[in-house]
């Protein structure tokens, strides 16, 4: 493994000792922002599991079957993710990365704003599943470039001492629209009555997200390319190969670490953020509306770990931060499920603390990042990072789903404990080999 696996990559930028500064500032803020209205557009999905299992398969469906079916178009879109990253990867290593950077979030868009036009089963019959599904898998594919190219781009556009930061303020603005997915869930149920969400309630989060996303498009126009790519264009050093081949036959053990990390972020996610406010309501009898406004804790809580994880980052270092923060959060996870099994007398303070540990997972794209070289970084981020959520995230919904009835309530919480431990370890063995090297 290359050293930019162990250490910050002095090539991100030009003056690794300035501070940020007012472009800089704005780079983030509006990089964020388009990636919180993707985000929100993609996972706003499973947030509606419930009424979309209902109206997208026949009347008679035995209840959790239908929701694995949902569960398994919500996979889809992680399926098709690889698909994604890789063609768009490929051209942000060829052609730039700001075209690429805007295409995703246009790609994300159309297909989220569809969605919310689709006709229902009882319209239109096996047509409105297939072409649910056929819209899933153009969200992953967007989806699959937009979150590598979005760590690229602005790690590429700050100092190297602000890494961190950087990529921690960019998944904040990910989870921010996790959490405004949460929020409007929890409006909706709080709001509406089960036959008013069947009706109409469930259109309004995708053509919310559908205009919202569009207008993320328009916000894009004034990022710039990033520094590093715009030297290495001038000094002709862009990767005369395949970039996706030069990673696969030079940068193997960067792609299995980077894919190991990405394992425990699909974890923690998926399991803690999505599911648990279904999996609370059936598993452990939460009141629905609790589990829907503890998540909205969380996801607040998630979006500020993700912030002060990456100013650990700067300070310590990413393995480090990456070792303290997977023990804590392994902590955090059986305090939660614990408290759920005897009653979740404390459960909204103990799912916001699980919320503000989960913000580890904006360690993962630093290590990434700093995995592979700058003429195949976004190649080389974009297959570990999508490939691995292809493996890893795709049939975790389905997966968690089918344990949580068939071996045992708290079978999620041990789940994302073995994802942990494993970032455990590779942030220890990157460590140890560091002091030995």
């Amino acid at each position: 493994m290359s050293d930019a696996t162990t250490m910050p990559t002095p090539e991100m930028t030009g003056a690794a000792a300035r501070r940020l500064d007012r472009r800089d500032a704005r780079t983030l803020l509006l990089s964020a922002l388009g990636g919180a209205l993707e985000f929100y557009d993609f996972v706003v999905f499973v947030f509606l599991a419930m009424p979309l299992s209902e109206l997208f398969f026949p009347q008679g469906t035995t209840p959790w079957l239908a929701q694995i079916k949902v569960y398994g178009i919500f996979a889809a879109g992680y399926l098709a993710r690889p698909l994604g990253g890789i063609v768009m990867a490929h051209f942000g290593d060829r052609s730039g990365r700001k075209r690429m950077f805007t295409l995703s979030v246009f790609l994300m868009a159309l297909p989220t704003l569809a969605i919310g036009l689709l006709p229902t089963y009882a319209q239109a019959g096996m047509l409105a599943p297939l072409l649910l599904l056929l819209l899933r898998i153009v969200q992953g594919i967007a989806v699959g470039g937009e979150v590598p190219g979005a760590w690229v781009f602005v790690a590429e556009h700050v100092p190297a001492g602000r890494v961190g930061f950087a990529c921690g303020s960019l998944t904040a603005g990910l989870t921010a629209g996790v959490l405004i997915g949460s929020l409007l869930a929890a409006w909706l149920n709080a709001r509406l009555a089960p036959a008013q969400l069947l009706d109409w309630g469930w259109r309004v989060p995708f053509l919310l997200g559908g205009v919202f996303g569009f207008a993320a498009v328009w916000l894009r126009r004034w990022l710039s390319e990033t520094p590093v790519f715009a030297e290495m264009r001038e000094r002709k050093q862009l990767s005369r190969e395949l970039p996706l081949r030069v990673v696969l036959a030079g940068h193997r053990a960067g792609v299995a670490v980077s894919m190991l990390v990405t394992w425990m972020l699909t974890a923690a996610i998926v399991v803690l953020i999505l599911m648990l406010p279904t999996l609370a309501p059936k598993g452990f009898g939460i009141p629905p509306k609790l589990a829907f406004f503890g998540n909205a804790l969380a996801a607040c809580a998630l979006t500020v770990g993700c912030i002060f994880y990456g100013w650990l980052v700067d300070r310590f270092g990413a393995l480090r931060t990456l070792l303290a923060g997977s023990l804590l959060l392994i902590a955090g996870n059986w305090a939660l499920f614990a408290d759920l099994a005897m009653g979740g007398a404390h459960f909204l303070p103990l799912y916001a603390l699980v919320g503000l540990l989960v913000g580890v997972t904006g360690v993962v794209p630093v290590v990434m990042v700093q995995a592979f070289p700058p003429p195949v970084r976004f190649s080389g981020l974009s297959f570990s990072y999508n490939v691995a959520y292809a493996v890893f995230g795709a049939g975790t919904a389905a997966m968690i789903g089918w344990l949580a009835v068939h071996a045992g309530r708290m079978a999620p919480a041990w789940y994302v404990t073995i994802t942990t431990l494993v970032s455990t370890g590779v942030s220890a063995w990157l460590l140890l080999r560091r002091r030995a090297a």
